[in-house]
């Protein structure tokens, strides 16, 4: 599908900085002409050869990896990463001095053996939780006849009683494979004590393991060739119950399992292609975070993280991501999920072909006004409006149309938007409609494709609850927390744009008084959901706009929120007329029966492409590699922030919008 450049009617966003003419083209001919590429936050590409080496360096340095303080320490390289549950060795996770004292301590517990004085050692303090649960887990490994307790962040060791009990029941060798067997926690496997033909000591055995880990395990004997043992398995998960504070300090220290990895995607929604991985890996779409949403209609290449899916267990599934036009690459683990916003930004490498001048300029010109164009922007910046991609380009019904009835609290009309069909005959869409005229969301559900995630979520709970109010409380609910509060965002991007507009055309372009400016940080603030401290803003007084103490590129327009300082000139007043014309007069942004809060947060006027190179194929240069008559074609790099849009920057390239 061709993307071409002509005016945007339905926003209208045509103000733009440079004065050059621009030209003419089409963008996004085949997904091969808009290739994005994620920046991580260390400014590596995630598709490069460096991410995984990077990891692997960032996570297996330590010589005294982990200090008394928990903090790590890097020092020299080694193989080993500390946050691999198969990593028990206390020379690296603890340090060689704090190992040393452990050793000596357990050496001594040993010769004071039957003595009823409890000594303890203090391992240190560990505030990260992920480090606590390796130091619990390798102690234990190694030392089994010791207990692991937690104070605040600071961890103590002892001698475990009922380490000490079994070991007086079995020998102390079973006793030390046993309380590995417990703490290594994998469901369904187990453990066989050996054949003891006391059936009174096998009852006592059995009476320990069920009073100390009864919630955990089942016992049970067996006889093999006259030989009698108990077997003891660790129970199959089964659903939650409510949990006591023990229960939840004890899962405090176990390491969850996080897989990184690269999605290399094409012609994909991020979150449609989260939806079908999750569907496949038989996770929920809430396991997998990202740092930010990519285009559709791209190949797009980003860092992902899913919780509780090992590496192995996501390359068993290659195939059938790839029958989906998704590829995987870089996986490994890691100690934590993706944070969104957790990015330095994306690379773009773009194709626009058939080019020609505006009007009447002649086709040999097209050189110079190409140039004119790169150079203009390349220097000047470019209005920094959200891309068509952050409402869902080409929808019948756009997200920010759905976050405005979200937050007005019209959920039935919310649910309706939600379900509206895009054009096209394919089993999502046949479904849709099925659910707007029946109403009925249990057949509507079976009509649903699989990877559909967020809509089969949203018609079971309206299967179960109805869908009247209540029930499409229930169905928005039934949403990650990232899904709902996108349509919020979606909506305050859309006033964002139109105020971005009304200030260049109505205040002009420098800054001016009652503008606001991000004072006391570097230029070029990501746009974040997060709360800006109010300090941080400052109001351009009149005096600073005649000293022309700022500069255009400084000034920052609010995203609509309830912690936000709105302009005091005639912008404040356009974002209040403009809240009050979609009945937002009195809005707190916050949507209390869907847990949503949007505090809002601060976005800078102007952005600027780093790294920007190019090269004009000409009709003749192209002829010469083709059978078929050809166009001029640019192709285009460039780096741009976070949040920041390629389709918005080409705009300002082009002279033209870009839908």
């Amino acid at each position: 599908m061709t993307t071409t450049a002509r005016g945007m009617e339905r926003d209208g966003l045509s103000c733009f900085i440079s004065d050059h003419e621009g030209f003419h083209g089409t963008i996004k001919n085949s997904p091969q002409d808009f290739v994005v590429t994620e920046i991580d936050i260390n400014g590596q590409l995630v598709n490069g050869p460096n991410v995984q080496e990077e990891h692997t360096e960032r996570a297996s340095q330590p010589s005294q990896a982990i200090k008394r303080d928990g903090k790590l320490k890097r020092s020299k390289p080694d193989d080993t990463d500390i946050f691999n549950q198969d990593c028990f060795d206390l020379n690296i996770i603890l340090g060689p001095a704090v190992n040393k004292e452990l050793e000596h301590f357990t050496n001594k517990m040993r010769v004071k053996a039957g003595e009823e004085e409890k000594v303890e050692l203090s391992l240190g303090t560990y505030p990260d939780k992920h480090l606590r649960a390796v130091v619990h887990r390798a102690v234990r490994y190694n030392f089994p006849f010791l207990q692991t307790v937690t104070n605040q962040s600071e961890i103590r060791v002892r001698e475990d009683p009922d380490f000490k009990e079994l070991a007086s029941l079995a020998s102390e060798g079973e006793a030390e494979e046993f309380f590995r067997f417990i703490d290594a926690k994998v469901p369904g496997s187990a453990f066989t004590f050996l054949p003891d033909d006391s059936k009174e000591h096998r009852t006592s055995v059995h009476h320990f393991v069920s009073r100390r880990f009864g919630k955990l395990v089942e016992t049970k004997s067996f006889t093999d060739q006259q030989k009698t043992s108990i077997t003891v398995r660790l129970r199959e998960r089964s659903n939650p119950k409510k949990r006591t504070i023990a229960d939840c300090q004890e899962e405090e220290e176990e390491v969850t399992l996080y897989t990184a990895f690269t999605l290399r995607k094409e012609n994909l929604e991020t979150l449609e292609a989260i939806s079908y991985m999750a569907a496949v890996l038989g996770v929920l779409p809430s396991d997998f975070t990202y740092a930010g949403i990519k285009d559709k209609r791209a190949i797009t290449y980003q860092a992902m993280v899913v919780k509780k899916i090992s590496p192995e267990g996501l390359l068993n599934k290659v195939s059938e991501f790839e029958r989906r036009g998704m590829q995987i690459s870089h996986v490994r683990s890691v100690s934590e999920p993706l944070k969104l916003g957790r990015l330095q930004g994306n690379h773009f490498d773009l194709v626009i072909r058939d080019l020609k001048p505006h009007g009447k300029r002649a086709l040999a010109e097209l050189h110079q006004l190409v140039k004119d164009a790169v150079e203009n922007v390349k220097n000047r910046s470019f209005v920094n409006y959200y891309g068509p991609q952050r409402f869902g380009s080409g929808s019948c019904v756009q997200a920010d149309q759905v976050g405005l009835a979200l937050l007005k609290e019209e959920m039935e009309a919310s649910v309706k938007l939600f379900f509206t069909p895009e054009d096209g005959d394919d089993l999502q869409n046949k479904a849709k409609r099925h659910f707007l005229l029946t109403g009925n969301a249990k057949e509507s559900l079976a009509l649903m494709p699989a990877y559909k995630a967020r809509e089969r979520l949203m018609l079971r709970a309206l299967h179960r609850y109805g869908s009247g109010q209540e029930g499409c409380i229930r169905g928005w609910l039934s949403l990650p927390h990232s899904m709902r509060v996108f349509y919020l965002h979606s909506y305050c991007s859309r006033v964002w744009n139109e105020a971005a507009k009304y200030r260049l055309q109505k205040l002009g372009f420098k800054p001016v008084q009652g503008d606001l400016v991000w004072a006391g940080c570097e230029k070029g603030l990501k746009d974040t959901t997060e709360d800006v401290n109010t300090p941080q803003v400052h109001v351009v007084t009149s005096e600073e706009e005649k000293d022309k103490v700022f500069s255009l590129d400084q000034v920052i327009l609010p995203m609509p929120g309830n912690s936000i300082k709105y302009p005091e000139n005639l912008l404040g007043q356009w974002y209040q007329d403009r809240l009050a014309q979609d009945g937002l007069g009195l809005c707190r942004f916050r949507v209390t029966p869907l847990k949503l809060n949007v505090p809002g947060c601060y976005r800078p006027l102007l952005a600027k492409p780093q790294n920007i190179t190019y090269s004009l194929w000409t009709a003749e240069e192209l002829q010469g590699q083709s059978d078929e008559t050809c166009a001029p074609s640019l192709s285009l790099s460039f780096d741009l922030d976070a949040s920041c849009y390629a389709t918005v920057c080409l705009g300002e390239i082009m002279k033209c919008n870009l839908s």
